[in-house]
């Protein structure tokens, strides 16, 4: 990897679930990678109150019990632990942002390093006290280096927050010191759609209303709410999956050719492209989006409780475990073909996918046919967990009679690549190391996203949900989104299909 500049990383949040899960092994990635400087440091804060010694201690113990169990008595982990520090403190007090002053002066005096990464990694309620102790702390300017933010989504919680939190940090940073993550952006397979699309001729032709009857694009989980529930319940599904991630994953498959790969010109495009999606009505709502909570059931041969009886959760909460949505674009490429998007928890398998159904062909030559032998041409860009590309197409059936018959030729990462692939925050930390902002969302992208989701959520808050838990979990979620879909003459994927498999990046 890119070797970044010297600087000094610190985390809000340092002993909450994202740090440990995966800022820190991102970080200890870059470190074995050779990314990280050496001169690279990281600061950990959090309420909890923590010597330097037992912070790592904690550190040790979170990545013994990873997924990959880290030596311990491995030089890189030893060395890579002695960059780890912790300052105690309440981020809504002035107190931790007099300590962390006078320890990066300290820092600087000593090492000459001036640059400076705040990452915040609390609860998005936290984010705007501790952009404003940060400024009034003079911790935004540095004369003598960069200084840069990283804000996790959601980024707000509709299109007022939304605009009220981009002015508090307009306010303190500078633009292009804002990094607001989406970690989706950052991997690999997410990045592949832009090189599948603008990178081989034979698609562009098609790739447009003329010979596209449907797109859906599915991000299911097998999880629970786990011990999320708090964020949860202030969240749901609509603002945790489809006002960033899944729309993102639209806009990166809908949007125009950019004039090149620079982040102005790929954002610029993105944000047409949801300028272009028309906010829905009350009526509309009501017609083409569906809300699910799931109930009881078995997922992967285990038990199940309901959502409601999950430990944190309301008994009669509305809080949506699953959506789906029929998303339009009104411009001339897309005028006329669904966008159908789904996200839940508790489905039947874990999966992350585009599919792009191709119209069907006239069926004068293969009259005779069984449609469910010449099925329309699809596309699927797998995100995850089985990453790669699938392309269904028409091919003669042996023997003596010209039979057409579906197959699909597959590409695989895993396969391809021998499942070497950064993970998504090693890539995007080292892009803010590097000041890249490319993959990552721009303000008038956040308000453009916000315009569309305000509106479905308002109307949800205006028309309880009659009827939670309306799935079972282990299931491909609620009969009413196979509605949805199904009165423009389409269907869903099944949610079951699993291939050979990269590390789970989620």
């Amino acid at each position: 990897m890119r070797e970044a500049d010297p600087c000094t990383i610190i985390i809000f949040g340092a002993t909450g679930d994202l740090t440990r899960r995966k800022l820190l092994p991102a970080l200890y990635e870059l470190h074995g990678a050779g990314g990280m400087n050496r001169s690279c440091d990281i600061i950990g804060t959090g309420r909890t109150p923590l010597t330097d010694e037992r912070f790592r201690e904690r550190v040790r113990a979170a990545f013994a019990d990873a997924k990959a169990p880290v030596d311990m008595n491995d030089p890189q982990w030893r060395t890579f632990e002695q960059r780890l520090s912790y300052i105690p403190g309440d981020p809504s007090e002035a107190g931790l942002y007099s300590r962390l002053v006078a320890e990066l002066q300290s820092r600087r005096n000593e090492v000459g390093n001036s640059n400076c990464l705040f990452y915040v990694a609390t609860p998005s309620s936290l984010a705007r006290s501790i952009i404003e102790w940060l400024g009034a702390a003079n911790l935004s300017k540095n004369d003598r280096g960069w200084t840069r933010i990283v804000i996790e989504k959601p980024f707000g919680h509709d299109l007022q927050s939304g605009r009220e939190l981009n002015r508090v940090v307009n306010d303190v940073f500078a633009e292009d010191a804002i990094f607001r993550i989406d970690h989706y952006l950052g991997k690999e397979t997410v990045q592949n759609i832009l090189v599948f699309r603008f990178g081989n001729t034979m698609l562009e032709p098609v790739w447009n209303r003329n010979y596209i009857d449907y797109v859906e694009i599915t991000a299911a989980e097998t999880l629970g709410v786990g011990s999320r529930a708090a964020f949860y319940e202030e969240t749901g599904a609509l603002r945790d999956m489809v006002t960033n991630h899944l729309l993102q994953l639209l806009t990166l498959t809908a949007m125009e050719p950019p004039v090149g790969l620079d982040a102005d010109a790929l954002r610029d495009q993105k944000v047409q492209l949801l300028r272009a999606m028309r906010p829905m009505t009350a009526y509309e709502v009501t017609q083409r989006t569906v809300r699910g909570q799931y109930g009881a059931g078995t997922v992967g041969g285990q038990p199940v409780v309901p959502y409601r009886a999950e430990p944190g959760v309301q008994p009669n909460s509305d809080t949506e475990t699953y959506v789906a949505i029929d998303f339009r674009i009104d411009n001339w490429r897309w005028e006329g073909v669904p966008f159908y998007v789904r996200t839940g928890k508790c489905l039947a398998s874990q999966q992350t996918e585009v599919v792009v159904h191709f119209k069907r062909t006239p069926q004068a030559l293969f009259a005779r046919a069984p449609e469910k032998d010449l099925e329309p041409n699809q596309i699927a860009l797998r995100i995850q967990p089985d990453e790669g590309i699938s392309i269904g197409f028409a091919a003669k059936r042996p023997g003596d009679a010209l039979r057409a018959i579906a197959v699909e030729a597959e590409f695989s990462y895993a396969e391809s690549f021998e499942g070497r692939v950064p993970s998504a925050y090693a890539t995007l930390l080292l892009d803010v190391m590097h000041g890249d902002p490319t993959r990552f969302t721009r303000r008038d992208e956040v308000d453009a996203e916000w315009r569309i989701i305000t509106p479905i959520k308002e109307a949800w808050a205006s028309q309880p949900a009659r009827r939670f838990p309306n799935y079972a979990a282990g299931s491909d979620g609620p009969d009413s989104a196979n509605a949805l879909v199904e009165r423009g003459g389409h269907s869903w994927s099944p949610i079951a299909r699993q291939r050979s498999a990269l590390p789970d990046d989620e």
